[in-house]
């Protein structure tokens, strides 16, 4: 029986008891007034029944006593028996933890508790999904360091196993300066990650368009030395959040669109109202399939880890958070003409 039914039948009980019970004890007073005088008519008639007087102030008192402790008893019996359910739902909540993240309650049906554990496991699947990202996200993440340190340890252990000519050794210092700079972009972009999930310290007004022209600025002989044309369509835009993490967003998105384009490709940049941000490139052609994976740390279109032209794999995923942190909205589709176009909404100035 659900906690519904038996909380109204319960209910239902209790006024029939209050309404019956005293009926039933005002009779059986009289009964047993009755009968204690019947006796004493019977014992001595025309005397007073000397019986029947400590009788009168006793009876009453007693009959509520009795009365209010077989009430306690129900009600408490009562109470269990409809908690009993709940009782019931604790044990399977208490096999539920880090150790066991694929145990489900599973409980059938439409009523108040059934629908309470639906909604656990629905949590449990969650939290399920978010412990197994952050997993992925170490292991990815130690195999991102660990990869760049190998090729360091060999560069320097040839390097020291013979003598090389000067040739030789600028191309290894070249390799152990690019190895170099490969770790502190991944570490620059861990920390970066790391202080987007934690939100905002501060919002204020900034100016969307301004700081797109600043970026682009910025990759412009970027975009030049990769043969790639850079177009740009800036409206004003006022959006809150910090200036920082919003020029690094852009950047992010300028810079992937650019690393991930064709010689002769072009790269769209416009600011309007609704999306408030849209960079679209036209580099090699995204399945539909693969676009929600790219927002995913260290995830790539190519699987070849070692393919990365000089990424780490954390562009889009820092994107994912600054964009969260300010409130908005970041999604992405496979362009028209190949590559990858990305909308991102944000809150306008109240």
């Amino acid at each position: 029986m659900s906690p519904r039914r038996r909380v109204l039948l319960v209910g239902a009980l209790a006024l029939l008891g209050g309404y019956w019970l005293p009926g039933l004890g005002k009779q059986l007073l009289g009964q047993l007034w009755w009968r204690a005088q019947a006796f004493c008519d019977l014992q001595t008639i025309g005397a007073v029944c000397e019986p029947a007087r400590p009788l009168v102030p006793v009876l009453p008192g007693l009959i509520e006593l009795l009365v209010l402790l077989a009430g306690v008893f129900a009600v408490w019996g009562a109470a269990r028996w409809c908690l009993r359910p709940v009782r019931d739902l604790a044990d399977p909540i208490a096999d539920l933890g880090p150790q066991n993240l694929g145990h489900r309650i599973r409980r059938g049906g439409r009523d108040e508790l059934a629908r309470l554990a639906r909604a656990i496991d629905d949590m449990m699947d969650r939290v399920t999904a978010g412990y197994e990202g952050q997993r992925r996200f170490a292991a990815n993440a130690s195999h991102e360091l660990r990869t760049p340190l190998a090729v360091q340890r060999t560069l320097i252990e040839v390097g020291m196993a013979q003598s090389l000519t000067a040739e030789q050794l600028d191309l290894l210092t070249a390799q152990l300066l690019a190895t170099n700079e490969r770790n502190e972009r991944l570490i620059e972009g861990l920390l970066a990650l790391s202080e987007s999930d934690q939100g905002l310290r501060s919002s204020t007004p900034q100016r969307l368009d301004e700081i797109v022209t600043t970026v682009l600025a910025a990759y412009a002989d970027r975009a030049a030395e990769a043969g790639v044309t850079v177009e740009s369509r800036l409206a004003p835009r006022v959006v809150p959040g910090e200036r920082v993490l919003l020029e690094r967003l852009v950047g992010n998105l300028v810079e992937n669109g650019i690393k991930y384009n064709r010689p002769g490709g072009r790269l769209t940049v416009a600011v309007d109202g609704d999306p408030a941000l849209t960079v679209l490139n036209t580099g090699q052609t995204v399945p539909g399939e693969a676009v929600a994976g790219l927002f995913e740390p260290f995830r790539r279109l190519a699987r070849d880890r070692t393919n990365q032209g000089g990424g780490a794999g954390l562009g889009l995923a820092i994107a994912r958070s600054i964009t969260q942190a300010h409130d908005g909205i970041i999604a992405a589709r496979p362009g028209e003409d190949g590559g990858l176009r990305v909308d991102v909404q944000l809150p306008a100035v109240r």
